[in-house]
C-alpha cells in the first residue's frame, strides 16, 4: 500500500514537472512576424546574349581588271566620299589595249568600204548578166564578214576604254576606310574574282549589334524591344539600342543553335568600334505596378501560428476558415495574408507578369498594405541569435533591408 501511494505520488510529481516545463517553453517562444508594404515595382524580364558591333552598312571595294598598284590616295580611318579616287591602277598596258583596238576598227572600216565597193560593182555586173551568180555570192558574203568585223572592232574599242577607266578605283559611298588591304607596286590579280583593295563603312555614328539569341529564348524577342549593352573597352558605360530585325536563319555550332538579332545602336561619341565584343541584355517584357513578394504568395500559417491570432480576434478565425474553403475565387486567385492592427486575415489577388522574385498584382491590395512574408514561433535565444545575423546579407533587387519589417507579437 505505501509503495502504491508512493508511485502515485513520483507520477504527480512528474506530471508537475512536465506541465512547469511546458508552460516555461511556452513562455519563451515568442511569435515574430516578418512583413512587406506594398508599393509600385517595376517588373523586367530580360534575355541575355552576346553579339559584335558591325558598321550598319559595309562595302568592299575591288578592281575589274589586272594590274599592277600604281598609286595609292586613302589609308586607314581616312573619310571619304562617294566618287572620290581611292588608287590607281598602271595604265601603260590599258592604254595600248585602247591604241590596239583603235587600229582594228580602222582596218575594220577600211574592209567595210571595199567590200561595200566590191559589192555594188559585182551587183551591176551579175544584173547585166556580165559575172556568174557565185561571184556576187562572194561579194555578198565578203560585205556580210566586212560589217561583222567593224562592229566587232567597235565593241574591243569600247571594252578597252572600260577598262582604262576600271584602271582608276573610286569609292561607292560616303564613308571611312576600316581596312587597306594593298600597297603601291603590288599585282593584283582579277582572273577568276575580284580582289578586295578597301573595306568601307558608311556612317561611325550608326552601329549595328549582331547578337546571338538562344533558341530556347528567341521566342521572347520582337521588333522594337528595348535593348541594353556594355563592351569591355568601357566598362562603365551602358549603351542603349533596339531590336531591328530576327533573321529565321539558325546557326548551329556544337550542336547549340542561335539566331541572329541584329540591333540598333547609336553611336555619336565614336565609343563603339567595329568588331567589339558585346554584352547584350533584351528587356523583353516590362510592367509597373503594386507588386509583392513570390515569397509572399508560397507563405502558408501553420495551424499553431492562426491559433495564436485566432485568441485576438473572432473574425480572424471566420476568414481563416473561409480562406481553406474550396471555391471558385480560391481557383482562379493567389492569396496573400494581410497584417492589419495586430490581425492576420487573407487576402485574395490577381497576379500579372513575374521576374521571379516579386509579382504585379492587378487588384486585391492597395498601397501600404503589411503583406506577411513569414510567421514563426522562436525561441529568446533564437531571436537574439537573429538579431546578431549579418546585416549585409543580400535582399532582393529594387528594396532596401527596411522594406522587410520583423514584428513580434
Amino acid at each position: 500500500m505505501k509503495k502504491r501511494r508512493k508511485l502515485i505520488w513520483a507520477l504527480a510529481a512528474a506530471a508537475v514537472i512536465v506541465i512547469a516545463v511546458i508552460i516555461l517553453m511556452h513562455d519563451d517562444e515568442e511569435l515574430v512576424v516578418r512583413t512587406y508594404t506594398v508599393e509600385d515595382y517595376t517588373v523586367i524580364n530580360t534575355v541575355t546574349a552576346t553579339g559584335t558591333i558591325q558598321p550598319v552598312e559595309q562595302v568592299t571595294v575591288g578592281t575589274q581588271v589586272s594590274g599592277e598598284i600604281d598609286k595609292i590616295f586613302v589609308d586607314y580611318n581616312s573619310e571619304v566620299k562617294k566618287g572620290q579616287i581611292l588608287a590607281e591602277l598602271d595604265k601603260s598596258n590599258l592604254l595600248e589595249n585602247v591604241r590596239q583596238a583603235e587600229a582594228s576598227l580602222k582596218s575594220a572600216e577600211s574592209e567595210l568600204e571595199y567590200s561595200s565597193g566590191n559589192f555594188e560593182r559585182t551587183k551591176l555586173l551579175y544584173e547585166a548578166n556580165a559575172t556568174t551568180k557565185v561571184n556576187y555570192e562572194e561579194a555578198s558574203n565578203d560585205l556580210v564578214k566586212a560589217e561583222t568585223q567593224l562592229q566587232n572592232a567597235k565593241s574591243n574599242l569600247d571594252q578597252a576604254k572600260v577598262n582604262l577607266g576600271y584602271a582608276e578605283i573610286y569609292s561607292p559611298i560616303d564613308g571611312v576606310v576600316l581596312s587597306r588591304e594593298v600597297e603601291e607596286g603590288q599585282t593584283v590579280a582579277a582572273s577568276y574574282s575580284t580582289p578586295t583593295l578597301f573595306t568601307i563603312a558608311n556612317d561611325l555614328t550608326q552601329m549595328k549589334v549582331e547578337a546571338d539569341v538562344d533558341e530556347a529564348d528567341i521566342g521572347q524577342v520582337k521588333e522594337g524591344q528595348k535593348v541594353e549593352f556594355t563592351v569591355d573597352a568601357y566598362i562603365n558605360d551602358v549603351f542603349h539600342g533596339e531590336v531591328q530585325q530576327i533573321r529565321l536563319e539558325p546557326t548551329t555550332t556544337n550542336n547549340v543553335v542561335t539566331y541572329t538579332v541584329i540591333i540598333e545602336a547609336p553611336n555619336p561619341d565614336y565609343k563603339l568600334l567595329p568588331g567589339m565584343t558585346a554584352s547584350v541584355t533584351i528587356v523583353t517584357e516590362e510592367h509597373s505596378g503594386l507588386a509583392v513578394p513570390v515569397e509572399a504568395l508560397n507563405f502558408t500559417p501553420s495551424q499553431k501560428v492562426m491559433e495564436s491570432f485566432d485568441k485576438n480576434d473572432a473574425r480572424a478565425k471566420n476568414s481563416h476558415a473561409t480562406a481553406m474553403m474550396p471555391g471558385k475565387e480560391n481557383r482562379d486567385s493567389e492569396m496573400v495574408w494581410v497584417l492589419n492592427e495586430g490581425v492576420m486575415t487573407p487576402r485574395f489577388i490577381s497576379t500579372d507578369i513575374s521576374d521571379g522574385v516579386y509579382k504585379i498584382v492587378r487588384n486585391g491590395v492597395a498601397e501600404g498594405d503589411s503583406i506577411v512574408l513569414s510567421a514563426n514561433f522562436v525561441t529568446k535565444k533564437q531571436k537574439t541569435s537573429r538579431q546578431d545575423s549579418n546585416p549585409f546579407m543580400p535582399t532582393p533587387p529594387g528594396r532596401k533591408n527596411n522594406n522587410d519589417k520583423n514584428k513580434s507579437k
